[in-house]
């Protein structure tokens, strides 16, 4: 076990070791005009391309008035003293630590699932390529996304540590420490299915994969509103809940959140619309079988070695045999460990909303790509 004081000694000697310039002098760079890149669902990022580099600004979500990071994403053979004021990154990206399974799949999409070095919650990782090379040690595994093992890190030294960023979070403190520029990915903020998927074209632009993330996005965007368009008619709007409590609290979407966004989507109802808020509403099983008793379908997801059956769902909790979709069997589970759900669908919208098109609106005749629900 190295101890506190040689730690230190480590971080000091990365420091130095490590490219300095993390941040451009104030006097560096221009960055009056460029061409903006146009982003027509992402409201977390702003994407200005300049002769040499681009500048990704990330806006900080619990404050929106405030910037939470400014990025200068740039080539190797740009040189230092061009570049403006800001977290210097050059890319494309080479050896980076990445948290979330979620930018895990897209950053092998992007052909560029070599420059994962790292990763954290390996256990959550469905990635058979990835699992593969955990096995063997070519990627190596950094611990717990909310604790994770600084020394691995240090050993590892990273060109970029990728994670999703938490308000006050003081994890990210011990991490700045180490000089490692640290890309805060905010894209789980967004409100819209679509507006995260577009996040996808500053990934390319990190890993050297631009015209192939600009083509993916173009095609999801394709198809999600395609299905959108699909479901514009219907005069039935079934009501439409998800998950279960989660200690004594069930997280209910708020209206502008993105999982009311794909219930209305999908031809649906979202029965707690009237909380205007893009986030989650905490409320008690009580409060929530008081406002959606009348609940058409109820889609939960769950992550456990054991299959869910709707006795034992029902047996787990009295109120849940008083809900309609349990009284008429409508209601679907997805076994996230066993299903790369939450893996697929952030940048993948589509594949999520024709699934629950298909659920609620089996009468459209909308088949699912991906069958991540089974009926209980």
């Amino acid at each position: 076990m190295i101890s506190h004081k040689t730690l230190i000694g480590f971080t000091a000697m990365v420091m130095l070791l490590l490219p300095c310039g993390c941040t451009g002098g104030a006097d560096r760079g221009d960055t009056t005009g460029g061409d903006t890149v146009q982003l027509r669902y992402a409201e977390e990022i702003e994407l200005v391309k300049h002769d040499g580099f681009t500048v990704a600004t990330v806006r900080n979500p619990w404050d929106t008035t405030a910037v939470l990071a400014r990025y200068i994403l740039a080539p190797d053979s740009t040189p230092a003293g061009r570049l403006p004021q800001g977290t210097v990154i050059r890319v494309p990206l080479k050896k980076s630590l990445v948290y979330s399974s979620v930018h895990i799949g897209l950053i092998d999409e992007l052909g560029a699932d070599t420059a994962i070095a790292g990763v954290c919650d390996a256990r959550f990782i469905n990635l058979s390529k990835i699992k593969n090379r955990l096995s063997d040690h070519s990627i190596a595994d950094c611990g717990n996304s909310m604790n994770p093992d600084i020394e691995k890190i240090i050993h590892l030294s990273p060109d970029a540590i990728l994670l999703s960023p938490y308000e006050n979070s003081s994890v990210n403190a011990r991490l700045e420490a180490l000089g490692i520029p640290i890309v805060q990915c905010a894209d789980y903020m967004e409100s819209t299915p679509l507006a995260r998927a577009e996040w996808m074209k500053f990934f390319g632009i990190l890993y050297g994969g631009e015209s192939t993330a600009d083509s993916l996005f173009a095609e999801t965007e394709k198809e999600y509103l395609s299905l959108k368009s699909r479901v514009a008619d219907t005069e039935f709007h079934p009501v439409v809940i998800f998950d279960t409590p989660y200690g004594s609290q069930w997280f209910m979407p708020g209206e502008s959140s993105t999982t009311a966004t794909y219930i209305r989507d999908a031809g649906g109802k979202n029965p707690f619309d009237s909380y205007k808020i893009s986030g989650s509403v905490p409320l008690s099983a009580e409060q929530v079988l008081m406002q959606a008793k009348n609940a058409d379908y109820w889609l939960v997801r769950y992550a456990s070695s054991e299959p869910l059956s709707l006795k034992s769902h029902l047996a787990s909790n009295k109120i849940y045999s008083q809900f309609d979709a349990a009284v008429n069997k409508n209601i679907f589970a997805c076994n996230t460990i066993e299903n790369p759900l939450f893996d697929e669908t952030p940048f993948h919208p589509q594949w999520f909303l024709a699934e629950l098109i298909s659920i609620i609106h089996p009468e459209l005749g909308i088949g699912s790509q991906r069958q991540y629900f089974k009926r209980l």
